[in-house]
């Protein structure tokens, strides 16, 4: 991956952009690229998720461009980006979750075939045993119903469960006429029947029970019973005669002898039929079915029931005779299920060998969790808790999070519950979690994978903002990535560039004109914006930038009622004094404050300085491209935005005295005119001047931040509106 084009147009709100990434050819696997708001940044990374998911259907035209056709190309090396080489980031993505990539890195290569060509081969054998059994039970989800039915554990393989029930079959069974989901429902709506209607069912079942202890065939005692299922099971045993040709016979409690299999088939049948043909069971039953009768969900179970009565007996013990059932289906295909058995504990040693050699492995897991629990402040720490099931039974992994808040005792917490907790930072956090995994996953790919970070640690606080900032250096060093980071976050773009030794070609800060053209220029700021000022002193516009960052040193080493101070206010407001002033005036103050400007000339000294400030300020209006970024570009249009203000204002209040205001001199002059015209179709503009410039006009070093993303064609435009009303 040596360089990569893109060529996007109508994409989000991207009106065009066309460039290509040199990473081989310029050094780097890194480009930073600074976007102020609204610019490109989320269309960007947007288009690139899209294009990354094959979802690029949903790139939506821009309104501005309906009648366009969208384009988005993404070359890498000439030929068309595989997508599965692009990795989206953004801490504000919630969805993503990336747990399911761990598995594909603790693990070598090798233990890793050799583990999936073992579950191949179960799972092909599986597969057929499941369809057969599918056809016996009629369940349509034999595989999670026997995990479900035999485990209080999701997470036990279909395998292990079989491996423990098949010793549990047998060659005799009963075939019950009713199909599987018609008792076990997936909605467990018979089960809550039962449970809701637990005292009419003890009534039926006390009933029988009685009639049991009455009976001269089956009996009920305290410890046991003998009833119709017992009854059932020997008759089983018997049906071909062969006990009784062994000269073998019953005899019964009163003395009756059996010795003939038909004999006894015909007194079990005449007493299962006195038993249900009893009026006092059959009160009891039609109790039961009048309440099944009142639930629509339970028409299969009524039929069920209604064909069998004294199968209420059997769900007297729900989960039991759950089990029950399972056990009949599997003993009707016996033979397969022993066969897919036997072969899953014989793999299953192989298994637990490639495990102990994967635990190995786990390092690499280890100091994921110990980088994210030692780098990041979150009140909770990471655990993983089922490590060997993401290798011997293809789990994902399972994380928990021990919460801890005011130095309380740690609660374990799963995630859903975690993020409830946290505030936004923190989830924001969490879900770098995530990235950690993903990023580590795709480590070990063929292909060099693009990474785009889309503003990584917006809404971070200083301590895990700088965690990620480490983190992406590291990846930067590593060079096992390309790596294209987004951000809008001024002093995010100046770190990111000093922690990384960003060369200045790799380092963009992005425009765009008023046609949504998207240009990518070098990067500027960098370093201390003022260092450049200063030593940039010549140029007309840093000039008169320059002056309100001397007014604030004045400001923080003497006071505001130094004569300097004073002198550089008149620049900024419209003073008494403020049109005698000459630039040599406030040079003389620069060579004072600034020492490397001490023994500086400069061209211009002689000019006016308000005379000064407004041509500089007609020369960028004039300019055919203005350079949207450079600073001395919108301070000195705010500068003199301010005084043609002052100036509009002034002439239409000539009853005020400027000696009076003491600060903020052009809102007080504008309350005044709003006061005297409050019909005026000025006041908007003033009021915008108002809300734009002041940022300009007090600049210093915690402030110039927001001007980097205030658009110099808004203050252009108002500026020559100023100029209009004057």
């Amino acid at each position: 991956m040596n360089k990569i084009n893109i060529d996007f147009e109508n994409c989000f709100g991207i009106g065009k952009l066309n460039h290509e990434f040199k990473f081989e050819d310029l050094d780097s696997n890194t480009f930073l690229i600074y976007a102020p708001n609204g610019t490109m940044k989320t269309s960007f990374a947007r288009t690139f998720d899209l294009v990354s998911k094959n979802d690029i259907k949903n790139i939506p035209r821009d309104r501005i461009y309906t009648d366009k056709a969208s384009k988005y190309e993404i070359l890498v090396d000439d030929l068309p980006i595989n997508q599965q080489n692009i990795l989206v980031l953004n801490a504000e993505d919630n969805n993503f979750d990336a747990t399911n990539k761990i598995s594909n890195f603790l693990a070598s290569k090798d233990l890793k075939k050799q583990y999936d060509d073992i579950y191949s081969e179960l799972n092909v054998l599986k597969n057929e045993f499941l369809k057969k059994l599918k056809i016996v039970s009629q369940s349509s989800d034999c595989e999670g119903e026997i995990i479900n039915s035999f485990s209080e554990n999701s997470t036990i393989s279909f395998f292990e469960v079989l491996l423990n029930v098949v010793g549990n079959l047998t060659d005799k069974f009963v075939k019950y006429d009713f199909k599987y989901n018609e008792i076990f429902d997936k909605k467990d709506n018979v089960k809550k029947f039962l449970e809701k209607n637990k005292a009419i069912l003890e009534q039926y079942i006390t009933d029988y029970n009685a009639l049991l202890s009455s009976s001269t065939f089956f009996k009920q005692t305290e410890n046991n019973s003998f009833g119709t299922y017992q009854a059932t099971e020997i008759l089983k045993s018997i049906e071909d005669n062969s006990y009784f040709d062994a000269g073998h016979k019953f005899v019964l409690e009163d003395g009756t002898e059996i010795n003939n299999s038909s004999l006894l088939k015909e007194l079990v049948e005449s007493e299962i039929s006195n038993i249900i043909n009893d009026e006092k069971l059959k009160q009891a039953f039609d109790k039961v079915d009048k309440a099944i009768g009142s639930n629509l969900e339970l028409r299969a179970f009524k039929k069920v029931i209604e064909k069998d009565n004294l199968l209420l007996v059997e769900l007297k013990d729900y989960e039991g005779f759950q089990k029950k059932i399972w056990v009949n289906y599997l003993s009707e295909i016996k033979n397969e299920t022993e066969v897919l058995a036997e072969l899953y504990k014989t793999k299953k040693i192989e298994l637990e060998k490639i495990i102990e050699e994967a635990k190995k492995e786990f390092a690499l897991w280890e100091k994921i969790i110990k980088t994210f629990n030692s780098r990041f402040y979150v009140p909770f720490k990471v655990i993983l808790i089922n490590q060997d099931d993401i290798i011997l039974k293809q789990e994902t992994a399972n994380l928990e999070f021990e919460y801890i808040d005011n130095n309380e005792i740690p609660v374990r917490q799963k995630k859903e519950n975690l993020l409830s907790i946290l505030s936004k930072g923190e989830q924001r956090a969490y879900f770098i979690l995530q990235f950690l995994f993903e990023i580590e996953s795709r480590k070990s790919s063929e292909e060099k994978n693009i990474i785009i970070f889309d503003d990584i640690a917006d809404s971070f606080d200083y301590k895990n903002k700088f965690a990620i900032i480490e983190y992406i250096k590291e990846l930067h060093l590593s060079n096992e990535f390309r790596m294209i980071v987004l951000t809008h976050n001024f002093d995010f773009y100046r770190t990111i560039a000093s922690r990384l030794s960003l060369k200045r070609q790799v380092v963009y800060m992005t425009t765009k004109s008023n046609e949504k053209v998207i240009n990518l220029k070098n990067g500027q700021y960098r370093n201390d914006v003022f260092v450049y000022f200063i030593d940039n002193y010549r140029n007309p516009k840093i000039f008169i930038s320059l002056i309100a960052f001397v007014r604030n040193i004045i400001e923080y080493t003497e006071s505001k009622e130094c004569e300097d101070y004073s002198k550089l206010t008149s620049c900024l407001h419209l003073k008494n004094d403020s049109i005698t002033l000459l630039v040599k005036d406030i040079f003389d103050i620069y060579k004072s404050r600034l020492i490397k400007l001490s023994d500086k000339t400069i061209e211009f000294e002689n000019e006016n300085l308000l005379n000064f400030i407004i041509s500089t300020a007609n020369s960028i209006c004039a300019e055919e491209n203005i350079n949207e970024i450079n600073l001395e570009n919108k301070i000195s249009l705010a500068i003199a935005t301010r005084l043609k203000t002052e100036e509009y204002l002034i002439k239409k209040l000539p009853e005020v005295n400027l000696d009076e205001i003491t600060s903020n001199q052009t809102s007080e002059l504008f309350i005044k005119y709003k006061a005297k015209f409050p019909e005026s179709d000025a006041i908007e503009i003033l009021e915008n001047v108002n809300l734009m410039t002041p940022e300009n006009i007090h600049i210093n070093a915690f402030m110039y931040e927001p001007l980097i993303d205030m658009s110099v064609f808004h203050l252009k435009d108002l500026y020559l509106g100023i100029c209009e009303l004057n």
